[in-house]
């Protein structure tokens, strides 16, 4: 089978089903956006009954009920009323509210659908229960267990005299009142969708064509690229054989790979040579001049200066395997329960000793529990990563603001300093490999691989990290996924 003949009816399938699909999508909505309308009418209709019935149920006595008060005549004779009403061609004869108020205790004082229950005791009902606890109480309840179109929707609001809670008004009406409009809803829906289906068939000829002509010259594009030898890829025709498009894919995805991973391993190995220069050179240098006879004292100086480049270099290759071993990964190598707080807490105290040589200050603006379940050891490389990046860039006797907090189902972390911060052009650039800005103190500069190690850290453990200008100084945010209980 053709390509185009192929991209016809693959159109035409998924065409069809997702219209038949969006069509039960607003099918399914229908029932719940007209109850909730409907719900809405009864909030403003319960809270204005709530108001009538106010005097009255304030000069009830205790043990009492409403059945011969104003408000309940006014009831009686609100459902005794005639009715014709045409709304939009449906036709409504019947007044469909039941109102019922209980007392403070939740005790039936009035119910003008069942005066029997008056004196019955509602407290527990949601719509009374949560009422009379200050919250809004609604609830629906089928009056036929086996009838699902016999759900009724109740909507309650509070009897209030000067503060006072007095009672609870509740207001119900049948969801069945309101079935023939969403059944209209319906119909008209079913009427548009299958003139969608058809306007789409029209739409999918003209569509197929043109993707059978744009993905052949892709194709054929894909195929050339990367090839400077071959530049009249454009004009070739393609070979009236099936397969183009998984020919395509295989194609395209081959050339990046290709172009990709050679463009990263080029851009790696530029970066670790340049990263290298400077202690190499620096050894070869110390080395040269240890050969000569120098006093005791040069001597410890340049071979103290050979085995911190040396650190410099273990460092760098240390953090390079660790961030190899880290992109390798899909998911975190092993998982269980982890407070990133007191992971953060363990780590300021094994650093203790050096923030106290820098006179640096560590406060926590908050400290919540941060429970999520995760690799441990990972997690904890990249606080530390992260806290030896501030302490480095913090100037001497200033603050490291800390910050814990739960965000919902996000776990939200911070770290600031108040150091020079970074260029507004070099913020987008932090977390990539080899890249990072001279540290004040001295000047040198980092390989950058430890703000990397983070960023792989919380992306395999389905977070986000982010750098900004805290004026002064830089402030990092983490927002990881919280445990699920």
């Amino acid at each position: 089978m053709r390509l185009g003949l192929r991209l016809l009816f693959a159109f035409l399938l998924i065409t069809g089903l997702a219209s038949l699909l969006v069509m039960r999508v607003f099918l399914v909505e229908v029932k719940p956006s007209v109850r909730e309308v409907m719900e809405d009418v009864l909030v403003d209709s319960a809270n204005l009954l709530a108001e009538a019935a106010a005097d009255d149920l304030a000069a009830m006595p205790p043990g009492g009920d409403l059945r011969d008060s104003a408000f309940a005549r006014s009831v009686h004779d609100y459902a005794r009323r005639p009715v014709q009403a045409q709304i939009w061609g449906l036709h409504k004869r019947s007044l469909d509210f039941r109102i019922y108020v209980t007392d403070a205790q939740g005790r039936v004082v009035f119910d003008s659908g069942t005066p029997s229950m008056v004196g019955a005791d509602y407290s527990r009902w949601r719509d009374v229960a949560r009422t009379l606890k200050g919250e809004y109480g609604a609830r629906t309840t089928r009056d036929s267990p086996d009838d699902e179109l016999s759900t009724v929707m109740h909507v309650a609001a509070p009897v209030q005299r000067d503060g006072r809670l007095l009672g609870v008004l509740t207001v119900a009406k049948p969801n069945a009142t309101v079935q023939p409009f969403i059944d209209r809803a319906e119909r008209k829906i079913l009427q548009a969708g299958t003139l969608l289906i058809g306007v789409s068939a029209l739409v999918g000829l003209a569509v197929t064509f043109w993707t059978v002509r744009s993905v052949r010259q892709l194709r054929d594009y894909a195929r050339h690229v990367g090839d400077p030898a071959d530049d009249a890829g454009a004009r070739l025709r393609p070979p009236a054989l099936p397969g183009e498009l998984g020919e395509l894919a295989g194609a395209m995805d081959a050339m990046r790979q290709r172009l990709a991973g050679r463009a990263r391993l080029e851009n790696d190995v530029r970066a670790l040579t340049h990263e290298l220069k400077a202690p190499m050179a620096a050894i070869r240098g110390a080395a040269e001049l240890l050969r000569d006879d120098l006093p005791a004292a040069d001597r410890q100086h340049f071979a103290g200066q050979i085995e911190d480049q040396v650190r410099r270099q273990q460092d760098l290759v240390d953090r390079l395997l660790m961030l190899s071993t880290l992109q390798g990964l899909e998911a975190p190598a092993r998982t269980e329960p982890v407070d990133l707080t007191a992971l953060s807490e363990q780590v300021t105290q094994r650093l203790a000793p050096a923030l106290a040589q820098r006179r640096l200050h560590l406060v926590w603006q908050r400290r919540e529990p941060l429970p999520l379940r995760g690799d441990a050891p990972a997690l904890e490389l990249a606080l530390s990563n992260l806290l030896l990046n501030a302490l480095q860039h913090a100037p001497e006797g200033s603050v490291l603001t800390l910050d814990a907090h739960r965000d919902g189902d996000t776990l939200a972390w911070s770290l600031r300093d108040e150091g020079p911060g970074v260029p507004d052009f070099a913020l987008p650039q932090l977390g990539q490999r080899f890249f990072s800005t001279p540290n004040p103190v001295d000047g040198r500069k980092g390989s950058g691989l430890g703000l990397a190690i983070v960023a792989q850290v919380v992306a395999l453990h389905g977070g986000q990290w982010q750098a900004e200008a805290a004026s002064p100084g830089l402030r990092v945010r983490l927002r990881l996924p919280a445990a699920s209980h």
